[in-house]
Formats: structure tokens, C-alpha cells, sequence
């Protein structure tokens, strides 16, 4: 008989079901998306947005086979963080999750800061400041109330997009000529805009760092991905085809709020606040994901000892990791009351394809009677994860590589000293 976990630090309690789920993974993909990726995306590649946004979803297809896979065999908190460990070793488990949290806490305080600009701009980082401490209370509170709040966010935001497309693709200024790839679209700008919106793809991620949580894992989660995955990039594409067709490429990208430009240069400026509502919600939905996400990463470390011990424990009642997401929720909140992380996209989008590069080498080595995915889903994800990564900007690379390095050396050190 096994040794009975310490009271604090036994398992989470599984409370999600399938829809449950698939609306954290819509939460976090929609939110950050189409209002944080879309115009950078369209800046790097101009009339090739189509063309990057097709990218980024073969690329992020792959990676969510190969992370279905993976979490229907390891059903734990943490996601490609433990199936490094498990799959390729101690260190390869580690860095992902080194990784992952250290981008994802940049994409947090990002959305913050895009909750704060679209509520009251003069004061966004009081504001982004006090949307953090309010989701880490929701989150302390129990996975299942975050849940339902996720449903509801997605909800409004989903009918805000839809009001866009229509309106945009039913005005006189939509001309499907802008959709056409022109001159201004390069390989390099293609690239480099599939790995922009590669950050909006990510938020299935949630759904496989919930594997703890989700009843019968090993159906729902592989369920879930593709799932989530594929109705996002619907949204994604229907969105993308009416911004370009109403603004064009370079419009586009010059827009510091896109969709609202969409529906003002459509002839219907009183939906322009009803987009910037939308907006604030969807970044406060892609916010309370991406904190419910990096704390229980923060949790498997913490258990593995490769982050404080203290973090590993599990509150009595609520049965969430508390330590873990205060902690994260503090130091998310510090971000954004100080920094301005709105463009760091480009770093958090390095930290999250190296993530999944782990996740497709883990997937590689999956044997046929553990649920392996075709060979060719792993090896076009990683492939791809690493041709992204390194054609985000120069500044993103160059920073994402620093942090892997320290996050390396600090790995080391700690070996050599234990």
C-alpha cells in the first residue's frame, strides 16, 4: 500500500467535464488573440496575414495532437513540463516548464495591461493591478467557479466578434481584392506573424496544465484540445478575413484597436465601444486562464522541488493550489502595476515554442500501445515550433534565449549543490 499523501499536498480534486474544458481553452485562446496578436501579426506580414494565421494553426494542430496524447497518458498538473521529465528527462521536463512560466506570467501582465488600457487608459496600470488580484481571488475560490466565469466571458466575447464579421462583411467597405497576397508580403514577415499569432493559439495549454482536474482524462482531454483548437481558428479566420477586407494589411497593422477601426470604417461607429467592452472582457477571460495555467505549473515544480517546496500545497477546502497561485498572482501584479508588457508577445510567444518543441520530442517517443500520434504530427510540430521561434524579432529571441540560459544555469547549480 502506498504512503498516503501529507495532508495540504495530496491530489486536486477533479471537477471538469468536457465543455468545461474546452471554454477555458476558448478563454485563453480567444481573449489573447484577436486583440493583442492580430495587428503586430499584420504589421510583420502585411497582405500575407491569411497566410500566417495558416501557419501558426499547422503548427499549433500538431502541438495539440502531440499534447492530447501526452495528457490522456500523463493525467497531471503541469502539462509538457511533466511529460519532458517523463518522455526525455529530468532537465528537458524542467525547461519547458521554466519556460512556460516565466512567458506566460509576461503574458499575464500583458493582458492586464490590455484589461487596464481599454477600461480607463489613464490609469491601466491601477487597473490591470486590481483585475489581477481580483481572478487570483476567483481562482483561490475553486477551478469550478473559474469555470463558469470563463463560459460567460466567452460567451459576450464570441457575440462582440460575430457583430464585428457581420458588420464588417456586409458594409460597402469590405473589398476582397485587400484579401489577395501582394508584394508586401515576404516569407520572413509570413514567418514571423505565425509565430505572433502562435501566442493567441497557445491557450489550449490551459486545458492539459488542468490534467488534475478534468474528470475521466484520458477521454476528455484529447477531446478537449482539438476541440477548442478548432473552433478558435474559425473565429480567428473569420475575424482576420473581415479585418483585412474592410482596412487591408497596412491599415491593419497601424491600427492600435483593430477591430474597433473595423467597424467605424464599416459605417457603424456605435459598436466602437461595445468592441473596446468586448476587448476588456476577453483579456479578462484570457487573464483568469492564463493564471489558472502557469500556478499549476508553479504546483508540479514546486512538488518536484525545482521551485520552493512551500508552493506545492493544496488548500483543504477549495482543493486549488493557494500558495502557488498567490505567488503568481503577486508577482503578475507587481508587473503590471510597474512594467508596460504589452509587447511582449514576441517573448512570450519564444517561451511558449519551446515549450511545445518539448512536448513534440516527448510525443515522438510514444510507443504505438501508448496512444503515439503519426510520426509526421511530432516532427512538423517541432520543426515548426523552431523555425517560429526563430523568426520572431531579433529582441525576442535574443531575450527568450537569456531567460532559457538562466533558467539552465540555475538548473545546474542546483544539481551540483544537492
Amino acid at each position: 500500500m502506498g504512503t498516503p499523501a501529507r495532508a495540504g499536498q495530496g491530489p486536486l480534486e477533479r471537477r471538469l467535464g468536457l465543455s468545461d474544458a474546452v471554454v477555458i481553452g476558448l478563454g485563453s485562446m480567444i481573449g489573447a488573440g484577436i486583440f493583442a496578436a492580430l495587428s503586430p501579426a499584420a504589421r510583420a506580414a502585411g497582405s500575407g496575414l491569411l497566410l500566417g494565421l495558416a501557419a501558426a494553426a499547422v503548427v499549433a494542430y500538431c502541438n495539440a495532437t502531440s499534447s492530447a496524447r501526452l495528457a490522456a497518458r500523463y493525467p497531471a498538473s503541469g502539462g509538457t513540463y511533466v511529460y519532458g521529465r517523463e518522455r526525455l528527462g529530468d532537465f528537458w521536463g524542467y525547461l519547458a516548464g521554466w519556460a512556460f512560466v516565466v512567458g506566460k506570467i509576461a503574458s499575464c501582465a500583458a493582458m492586464a495591461l490590455t484589461v487596464g488600457s481599454y477600461v480607463w487608459p489613464e490609469q491601466a496600470h491601477a487597473v490591470a493591478a486590481a483585475a489581477v488580484v481580483a481572478l487570483t481571488a476567483v481562482n483561490y475560490a475553486g477551478i469550478h467557479k473559474s469555470a463558469w466565469l470563463t463560459r460567460f466571458i466567452v460567451g459576450v466575447v464570441l457575440a462582440v466578434l460575430a457583430a464585428v464579421v457581420v458588420a464588417g462583411l456586409t458594409s460597402g467597405a469590405a473589398d476582397t481584392g485587400r484579401l489577395d497576397v501582394g508584394a508586401d508580403a515576404t516569407a520572413g514577415g509570413v514567418l514571423q506573424a505565425a509565430g505572433l499569432l502562435f501566442f493567441a493559439f497557445a491557450g489550449y495549454a490551459r486545458i492539459a496544465t488542468l490534467g488534475e482536474e478534468v474528470r475521466d482524462p484520458t477521454r476528455t482531454i484529447p477531446r478537449a484540445i482539438p476541440l477548442a483548437l478548432g473552433l478558435t481558428l474559425v473565429v480567428y479566420a473569420a475575424v482576420a478575413v473581415s479585418a483585412l477586407a474592410v482596412l487591408g494589411g497596412a491599415a491593419l497593422g497601424d491600427a492600435a484597436a483593430p477591430l474597433a477601426a473595423v467597424v467605424r470604417e464599416a459605417g457603424h461607429p456605435g459598436l466602437a465601444p461595445v468592441v473596446r467592452a468586448g476587448a476588456a472582457l476577453a483579456a479578462t477571460g484570457s487573464l483568469l486562464a492564463l493564471i489558472l495555467g502557469v500556478s499549476r505549473t508553479t504546483l508540479a515544480m514546486a512538488r518536484d522541488r525545482h521551485l520552493p517546496h512551500a508552493l506545492a500545497a493544496v488548500h483543504p477546502r477549495f482543493a486549488v493550489p493557494h500558495r502557488a497561485e498567490l505567488a503568481v498572482g503577486a508577482v503578475v501584479a507587481i508587473l503590471a502595476a510597474t512594467a508596460d508588457l504589452r509587447g511582449a508577445i514576441g517573448f512570450s510567444s519564444f517561451g511558449v515554442l519551446v515549450y511545445y518543441a518539448v512536448a513534440n520530442a516527448g510525443a515522438w517517443t510514444l510507443g504505438r500501445d501508448e496512444g503515439r500520434p503519426p510520426r509526421a504530427v511530432p516532427a512538423v510540430g517541432l520543426a515548426g515550433c523552431l523555425i517560429l521561434a526563430f523568426a520572431l524579432p531579433l529582441s525576442s529571441v535574443v531575450s527568450g534565449a537569456a531567460v532559457l540560459a538562466a533558467g539552465a544555469a540555475v538548473y545546474a547549480l542546483r544539481r551540483a549543490v544537492t
